[in-house]
């Protein structure tokens, strides 16, 4: 009989090849249930009473950006509500994290707004990125952000239908001709969501689109410091399959240290961590160059002093030659020499 010879499984797409099936967004964990018909009503809260929602992947304005929106509530007050809704005791935003960050600066203690109720995880989160693309362009949003957004087209609870309703009930909710006057434009940066912006967005390759898709999979302190440009864009897609303990352990090796990350060593870090090897200890001498597929020559080793012994004997803003020099003298009594 013949021997009967294992094969691989085949990839069927893009979600099996870059490992996207699960995770990565509310959307992807909000289970399909029977709820209530979502209602709302209009009213009048303290700003205090408002939090963000859970996981907003936007950036608030910054610059005349936002100078120009606090002097405009200054003078007009909120003009268009800030969309919330009730979930357990929580009022999240769903719409107009911007004008409650400009609100607070401005002064005021109330804002109106508009309290959504037995909406959905999914629903939410649609609303809040469609809102925000609405508000700026798609190629001007930064790397996270983008991919907060390709995760929500991407997920398998999103429907064009869905959408669609939730774009109709937008502009009822967000109109600005309702308000009656210009300045409502300054505050929600208001834009028509056309189809030359979805276009926009899927004129990315197929290859883009995944990496933004494991891109969307990182932790939010790595995420930051791909859109500060401290980690480049390729390197960031893969660090993404590193666990979100290893990548909260390599911020805080690159805070500490100021090491970089290259393409190299993202390669080399995943190899360790799909092998079960990485740790502190390996994560250290592989961002300093130490282990990799070039590694420093005829290294010296390296000696590490733990912090409290260092405070110990040391002051935090001693120089680091007269650390050096009180070392060698040590060094030298202790040995004789």
């Amino acid at each position: 009989m013949a021997a009967v010879t294992a094969t691989k499984p085949r990839l069927k797409n893009l979600d099996d090849l870059f490992m996207l099936n699960g995770g990565g967004s509310p959307l992807d964990q909000d289970t399909p249930q029977e709820q209530q018909p979502m209602k709302k009503q209009q009213s009048i809260m303290a700003v205090g009473q408002l939090t963000a929602f859970r996981g907003h992947p936007f950036r608030l304005y910054t610059g005349e950006r936002l100078d120009d929106m606090v002097e405009s509530i200054k003078k007009h007050g909120v003009l268009v509500p800030i969309i919330i809704r009730h979930v357990g005791n929580l009022f999240e935003i769903l719409s107009g994290h911007n004008r409650l960050n400009a609100a607070k600066l401005a002064g005021l203690d109330v804002v109106p707004v508009i309290v959504l109720e037995n909406i959905s995880d999914a629903d939410a989160w649609v609303y809040v990125i469609e809102t925000n693309l609405m508000q700026r362009s798609f190629a001007d949003m930064a790397h996270s952000e983008k991919a907060a957004v390709i995760a929500m087209q991407h997920s398998k609870l999103f429907s064009q239908g869905k959408r669609n309703d939730i774009l109709a009930e937008l502009n009822r909710l967000e109109n600005p001709q309702a308000a009656g006057k210009d300045e409502t434009f300054s505050q929600v940066a208001q834009k028509s969501h056309s189809d030359r912006k979805v276009a926009e967005m899927y004129s990315l390759s197929k290859d883009t689109v995944a990496r933004y898709l494991r891109i969307n999979k990182l932790t939010p302190v790595i995420k930051t410091r791909l859109d500060n440009g401290d980690i480049a864009f390729i390197p960031a897609v893969t660090l993404s399959f590193l666990q979100e303990i290893q990548q909260q352990s390599l911020d805080k090796c690159m805070e500490l240290n100021g090491f970089k990350v290259d393409m190299k060593k993202a390669d080399v870090l995943r190899q360790f961590s799909e092998n079960g090897k990485l740790d502190d200890d390996s994560m250290y001498l592989i961002l300093s160059g130490e282990v990799g597929p070039n590694p420093k020559p005829n290294r010296t080793p390296t000696v590490k002093v733990n912090k409290t012994v260092y405070l110990k004997y040391f002051r935090p803003e001693q120089p680091a030659k007269e650390v050096q020099e009180i070392v060698e003298n040590a060094l030298a009594l202790y040995f004789g020499q």
